[in-house]
């Protein structure tokens, strides 16, 4: 089974064909296909091919299934005997993709 590393949202993952994965956000609609060029490693069985920084012509496929936000995460910025208190929460927007392909 081969796998690849790719690089989107400022982050690294390794997928194989039929991982679903949450990346950042992608503008593409639910049920579009999309395309990652930056693949930095390519394994297939005992051969690993590792990009200087890309692997040329490579490419990972995949299909969006939906999008969505995160959890909440709460921020609390809090100093004793001060008389102050800062709370903020986050939802991180995602895409959640299927791989379909591996293009080596």
């Amino acid at each position: 089974m081969s796998y690849a590393v790719i690089k989107t949202g400022g982050k690294q993952y390794r997928v194989q064909q039929g991982d679903v994965l949450r990346v950042e956000l992608l503008n593409a609609e639910e049920g579009a296909s999309v395309k990652f060029d930056q693949v930095l490693l390519v394994g297939s069985g005992e051969t690993i091919t590792v990009g200087a920084p890309t692997v040329d012509g490579a490419s990972v496929s995949a299909t969006v299934r939906k999008h969505g936000r995160a959890d909440k995460v709460r921020i609390i910025k809090f100093r004793r005997r001060k008389h102050h208190k800062k709370q903020q929460g986050h939802r991180q927007h995602f895409t959640e993709v299927e791989i379909t392909g591996i293009n080596a």
